[in-house]
């Protein structure tokens, strides 16, 4: 299965600005900037699984919103027969435990908490949460990030929305859109 054809076309998503929604690979290991592991090894093992840390395949997609500075994405990993199932239930397991964490990215050390949702009722199996980092005064509100995770056979695709000092949702009509494609390439 070719992650990359699956995953949205420049046009097939009216919400996105032209050019807004590139398709990238991971960078060879090594390359890329790396962080040490957060501070609970449950809320660990959900950034992994949601960046699809550990598939036989993954892309990445950004998504440029019309009229919104607030970005999304999703990733889009493909695993070995029965591996799926067995990384979601370790997404499960620790979606039970995780709560908080502290971690370090591009912006520095920061803390986060954790708060699961309503599952939405697509693919084989999904799970929502979000993520709300404290930020300074200057952005008057919290980074607030929904994650929508589904398996789907022997994918799992994530996607996320961002917002600042709000909440925003990735639209469920894409994520139905972009699981349906991933269940048909499995199951023509």
């Amino acid at each position: 299965m070719q992650l990359k054809q699956l995953a949205f076309k420049e046009g097939e998503v009216p919400q996105a600005r032209e050019g807004g929604i590139p398709v990238t690979e991971p960078e060879p290991e090594g390359t890329g900037r790396s962080f040490p592991p957060v501070s609970d090894p449950a809320c660990q093992t959900i950034i992994d699984i949601s960046s699809g840390q550990g598939a036989s395949a993954r892309v990445f997609q950004t998504f440029n919103w019309k009229g919104d500075i607030w970005g999304g994405g999703s990733t889009l990993a493909s695993y070995e027969d029965g591996k799926a199932e067995e990384a979601f239930a370790k997404l499960e397991q620790a979606l039970a435990s995780c709560r908080s964490f502290e971690g370090e990215g591009y912006g520095g050390k920061f803390r986060a908490t954790v708060v699961v949702e309503g599952a939405p009722q697509v693919g084989d199996e999904a799970v929502r949460f979000r993520e709300s980092i404290p930020m300074g005064p200057e952005y008057r509100g919290d980074r607030n990030e929904q994650y929508i995770v589904v398996r789907a056979g022997n994918t799992i695709a994530a996607f996320t929305r961002l917002n600042v000092a709000g909440s925003s949702s990735f639209p469920s009509a894409l994520v139905n859109r972009q699981v349906d494609r991933l269940s048909n390439a499995q199951h023509p």
